[in-house]
């Protein structure tokens, strides 16, 4: 179908039976839905240049990157979800990675942890839309930027149309998964992204090239999708935006990274680095549809060897949402989309070689999924806000802010939101980085006249690093706030009366006006003076930590917050009737309560509200506003006995009770050790390992080999990898120079025989090295052995398409050794066993690499240890090789708790100048979940999930220690660490698949 749609002209008329349907609130778009530039597939999503509409209601898309594959717990993911929706999000968008579903050509496997199913139905569970972004090139920090490594094998050129045979079983059994889960069926998935950051190639490549793009697309829709497609342009230069012919997407969008990534100076805002020319460009290149940034900076990747995830969520904090993000904002973004939200892990070797384990990525959800950075809590006001706001949906944004414009000085830059009647300006220091505060005037048209604001008392302040939105004639529920200088977090107007929670910097002061009102009371608090006359009151307050309550009128009650105490406020979607369900719709209602930690869902039960939420500390919540009706509430399925004070808020103290738990002390536990290098003997038997016989190579770097020695030629494609060169000496072998090439932060280590000759450790800078070590006297005449032991961190990312970067081989890449002919030596190679057709379909094809133990299937549950030598990692090697050690302990944590728990490594030196070159392997019954660098770092603390990690039960953990020096190695301490202890209305977490050890047939 999609074939023949393409060549439709605009089918207008084919809308106009829908367009009353498309009108929504927000003000009457200035035009009729703009048509697809194909047939119509559906009339459930659609769209202007202002919003996207959902079932003829507009709705601001406001989304947080979640990647499924990084939580291998399909049980965590309606957490996540609620966390997300607690925020005032509306969605998720999501890669999918096609190297963890194809890792075998032609077979597609997404069964287990890497389903789909139950991502999605969890997020209709939580009401959160989706937006699909399966690639199949997804970059997204992952190895080969999600290509399978077999595509190394290809002559094709990647990203172009000779490559596209290869995607077709990928982008058809995937496409077809998601189709189920399209709006139109019922499910989640509101719009495509195919491809993604298609924005740049080296000379001689056609580009961009329409054949392909439009290619790309007509295999998801012949695959079934009809929802509309997005983009991601890597930069805003309006590749394929809808007009351009060929190739052209439904709605065009792309990305921005503004801080970059240098977390080690996380107090440093480069100038000129707040973008101001987004909307000057969307005009240009597309103006009929909403503007649409389909990846926002939300946090930062980390290298080996950075800083750590810590100083990146302080270099993109609360700070910079507040600035950064309320800059898009002042621009009219109505599909944003943060990346990322929830980070993750990069378990079992799925990362790319530029990041280690964790993929935190300093995000507002941490990657043990704890909710305590104030980040997180800053965008739980902005998206809260703007979820309230339907007029800024179609109001008119200028082109950018500017300075002196709206206010009395050139100090301070305003970006302006003009509607029909609401007004949105948006004030940001002029200099963005600037540290010091600026005292200011707001000078603002109203249905009252211009204002100079404020009125009772002399001037306003903005303190350095921040934003604020400031409205004008905002309609809450039939009433109108004339301005607000104070921010609105929420509001909801309810059938007796409305709720209006607003918010200020610590010390501010701040001024709100109401339209028709003359009269108020003081509920809670001091401080505040007002004004009044026939037709406006006005009040001004300074802020403090003490909230104030007013009553203004009979009905209206409004909240007067420090930020901080904001932060402890929530605003829940109660479901409505199907098919709106849970997701956040213009006509649903919402609950207001204070409850600290986290609330997650709201149901009525009759007159009985009940809520779910975890605590971290006993907690004071208040109902603040509620359906009519609602007499009592209960939390996480338990009577509150809440009472109801004067004006209708119902209080309730909920208890947090300390679980009593015991956590093992790893060190204490009885490890069993085997030696996992037994490759360098000479009894060991290689017969069934693969010839490494390939004389030539598809891979674009052409041999200085006889023989293909990259890893990829042979069909292993992760984790450690081994070769074992087999030759005659002579006699007159002096040294050897052997170039390997692993990724970044890889390691290489030589043996002669039985005898090690020499290592690289790797750095955080080199992915390949270049060694030439001595030999020992060899005898003439005798057989000789070299076995090389590297890792392969993962593929490179392919973003720039011509490159084939995604190709870099993994392996050696030349070799000399003196005395002897290349051609002298005949070698063998092994990764994982079985290669491609990998034994472990549970943990997919990524997880384990060919380290002896590996092979044999020792990391999985129950390994066949008894006999094994008792030693522990904290005893450690007195040589290089690698040794594996494996134990066993039980857990027995309580129901109703979430207690995220982490490995904790301690980093080993052997003096204050000197650190141990050795790295180390984690696995949790089975899953690959750290691997530990100590001489390169920064990784020490391995978050591990409940469903990986089993709460209620026994626990099988595996550990490799490569140790790379002659001296051995051994860890200093490892502990089994709790991150946080909370109390947790979720409920039980189902364990993921984790089948345990059997014989392995074919292992060597």
């Amino acid at each position: 179908m999609a074939v023949i749609c393409k060549f439709f002209v605009l089918f207008v008329l084919a809308l106009l039976a829908i367009e009353a349907n498309c009108l929504g609130t927000g003000g009457k778009p200035h035009e009729i839905i703009k048509p697809y530039k194909r047939a119509p597939l559906q009339d459930i999503v659609t769209w202007d240049e202002h919003s996207v509409f959902i079932r003829g209601e507009r709705v601001m898309l406001y989304n947080g990157e979640f990647h499924p594959y990084r939580l291998p717990v399909p049980g965590l993911w309606l957490d996540v979800f609620q966390k997300i929706k607690s925020l005032g999000y509306s969605g998720v968008s999501f890669y999918v990675d096609w190297a963890l579903v194809e890792g075998q050509e032609g077979a597609f496997r997404a069964e287990g942890v890497f389903a789909l199913e139950p991502f999605f139905e969890a997020a209709s569970e939580a009401g959160i839309y989706l937006v699909a972004r399966p690639g199949p090139y997804i970059n997204a920090e992952s190895s080969g930027g999600g290509f399978p490594g077999w595509l190394q094998r290809t002559k094709a050129v990647l990203r172009t149309p000779e490559y596209l045979n290869y995607t077709n079983n990928y982008v058809q059994n995937v496409g077809s998964i998601i189709a189920k889960a399209q709006i139109t069926n019922g499910g989640p998935v509101i719009l495509l992204q195919p491809e993604n950051e298609y924005s740049q190639a080296i000379p001689g490549i056609e580009f961009p090239n329409p054949a392909y793009f439009q290619a790309v697309e007509d295999q998801y829709r012949n695959a079934g999708i009809v929802v509309p497609f997005v983009s991601n342009d890597a930069s805003p230069g309006g590749r394929f935006a809808p007009g351009t012919g060929e190739g052209a997407v439904d709605i065009y969008g792309f990305d921005g990274y503004p801080l970059g990534f240098d977390c080690a100076n996380p107090s440093t805002w480069p100038d000129g680095a707040l973008p101001n020319y987004y909307r000057i460009l969307h005009l240009e290149q597309s103006p009929t549809t909403p503007l649409t940034i389909s990846e926002f900076q939300s946090g930062s990747f980390d290298p080996w060897g950075g800083s750590g995830f810590a100083k990146c969520a302080a270099l993109l904090n609360n700070e910079f949402e507040r600035v950064f993000w309320k800059n898009n904002f002042g621009i009219g973004t109505t599909i944003f989309s943060l990346y990322m939200t929830y980070g993750g892990t990069n378990w079992g070797n799925l990362g790319h070689p530029g990041g280690y384990t964790s993929y935190d990525y300093g995000a507002p959800i941490s990657e043990d999924r704890t909710v305590t950075r104030e980040k997180f809590s800053e965008a739980k006001l902005e998206a809260n806000f703007l979820k309230v706001s339907p007029a800024y949906l179609t109001a008119n944004p200028s082109n950018s802010s500017t300075n002196g414009s709206f206010v009395n000085t050139d100090a301070i830059s305003t970006a302006s939101l003009v509607g029909n009647v609401t007004s949105f300006y948006v004030v940001r220091q002029a200099t963005y980085n600037t540290l010091a505060s600026t005292d200011y005037r707001l000078i603002v048209p109203t249905s009252q006249g211009t204002i100079s604001i404020p009125q009772l008392s002399d001037t306003l302040t903005l303190n350095g690093r921040d934003s604020k939105i400031h409205v004008t004639d905002y309609d809450i529920g039939g009433s109108t706030v004339l301005y607000s200088t104070a921010e609105i977090f929420t509001w909801e107007n309810y059938i007796s009366k409305t709720v209006l929670i607003l918010y200020g910097g610590a010390n501010e002061t701040h001024e709100i006006a109401f339209s028709g009102f003359s009269n108020y009371t003081i509920l809670e608090g001091s401080g505040v003076t007002s004004s009044t006359n026939a037709t406006t009151l006005v009040i001004n307050w300074a802020v403090t930590p003490t909230r104030k309550v007013l009553q203004i009128g009979i009905s209206l009650f409004v909240y007067l917050l420090d930020r901080n105490e904001a932060y402890n406020y929530w605003s829940l979607d109660v479901p409505s009737p199907t098919p709106a369900d849970n997701y956040t719709v213009p006509t649903e209602t919402a609950v207001i309560a204070k409850a600290g930690y986290l609330l997650r869902t709201a149901l009525l039960d009759g007159s009985t509200l009940a809520l779910t939420g975890d605590l971290n500390s006993s907690t004071a919540i208040e109902v603040i506003g509620a359906p009519e009706g609602v007499s009592d509430f209960t939390f996480n399925g338990q009577a509150t006995g809440s009472s109801r004070n004067a004006y209708g808020v119902l209080n309730a103290s909920v208890a947090y009770i300390t679980p009593n738990i015991t956590i093992p002390t790893l060190t204490d536990l009885d490890w069993k050790y085997l030696d996992s290098l037994p490759e360098i003997q000479s009894t060991y038997d290689d017969s069934l390992w693969t010839n490494a016989n390939h004389t030539q190579t598809d891979n674009p770097r052409n041999l200085t080999t006889p023989v293909s020695l990259y890893a990829s030629d042979y069909g292993y494609n992760t984790g450690n990898l081994l070769f074992r060169g087999h030759f005659i000496a002579t006699g007159n072998e002096s040294s050897i120079y052997l170039s390997t090439q692993g990724g970044t932060a890889y390691a290489a280590a030589v043996w002669l025989n039985s005898t090690f000759i020499g290592s690289w450790p790797g750095n955080s800078a080199d992915s390949n090295y270049n060694l030439t070590l001595n030999l020992p006297t060899l005898q003439a005449g005798q057989p000789a052995l070299l076995t090389i032991l590297q890792d392969d961190m993962g593929n490179d990312e392919d973003g720039d398409v011509g490159t084939d970067e995604m190709k870099n081989p993994r392996g050696v890449l030349d070799y000399e050794l003196d005395g002897l002919n290349q051609s002298e030596i005949t070698w063998k190679v092994t990764g994982n066993l079985g290669g491609e057709s990998y034994r472990d379909l549970a943990r997919g094809p990524l997880n384990e690499g060919g380290l002896y133990a590996e092979r044999q299937g020792f990391h999985l549950p129950n390994p066949p240890s008894a006999n094994w030598t008792s030693s522990k990692p904290t005893e450690g090697i007195a040589e290089a090789g690698v040794a594996f050690y494996t134990t066993s302990f039980n857990l027995s944590i309580p129901q109703g708790y979430d207690i995220p728990m982490s490995f904790s490594f301690v980093n080993t030196t052997a003096n204050s100048s000197t650190v141990y070159a050795f790295r180390s392997q984690l696995y949790v019954n089975g899953y690959q979940f750290g691997k530990y660098v100590n001489n390169i770092g920064p990784q020490t603390l391995f978050p591990v999930p409940e469903g990986i990690l089993n709460y209620h039960g026994t626990n099988y953990v595996a550990l490799s220690l490569w140790a790379l020096e002659s001296s051995g190695a051994k860890l200093d301490d490892i502990s089994l660490v709790p991150t946080a202890i909370i109390q947790s209305g979720y409920g039980p977490v189902e364990l993921s698949p984790a089948p345990p050890y059997t014989p392995r047939p074919g292992a060597y």
